[in-house]
């Protein structure tokens, strides 16, 4: 599949089959996703690989569709309110980069807020200076949903003077 196509055909999937993925696959997904463009080279993501325990204890209304395997994403704040912003979106440039290198291998992903909260955060423990970027449930997909519509880019455009 071509980037395009890729691109085009992810889905947030919210239902996984039990099959484990390999986990050195995660890693290598991982490595591209680190790629994703960020101000100064701040690298702000960190990256947490969510147990048992701490899956129960987020107690999710699905249990992230028994995926098999869970990460946070973190994104350090900056310095400043700019960079702390900066991070935060290059972090979810990260994310999508992470997803799509998924995909591609036919492994897909559920990107949940779930961990915004006071307590989850708590949970999770993310340090003060941390943004929680998501958490996302990973494996292979029981069922890819069609697409959903979408408004035609032609709508979302300004030209400038």
């Amino acid at each position: 599949m071509d980037i395009l196509d890729i691109i085009k055909s992810r889905r947030n999937i919210k239902k996984f089959k039990s099959q484990a993925v390999d986990l050195d696959l995660i890693y290598s997904w991982l490595e591209a996703a680190k790629m994703a463009p960020n101000h100064r080279l701040t690298e702000p993501w960190e990256v947490y690989f969510i147990g048992p325990d701490t899956r129960a204890k987020l107690n999710h209304k699905t249990n992230f569709g028994n995926a098999p395997v869970l990460i946070a994403v973190l994104s350090k704040h900056g310095a400043t309110a700019v960079e702390r912003e900066e991070n935060a979106l290059a972090t979810a440039c990260f994310v999508q980069n992470f997803n799509l290198a998924a995909w591609s291998e036919g492994v897909g992903t559920f990107w949940s807020s779930i961990g915004i909260t006071a307590k989850n955060r708590e949970i999770l423990g993310v340090p003060e200076d941390y943004d929680l970027i998501g958490v996302l449930a990973i494996g292979f997909p029981e069922i890819v949903p069609d697409p959903k519509p979408r408004t035609s880019i032609k709508n979302k455009i300004k030209n400038l003077p």
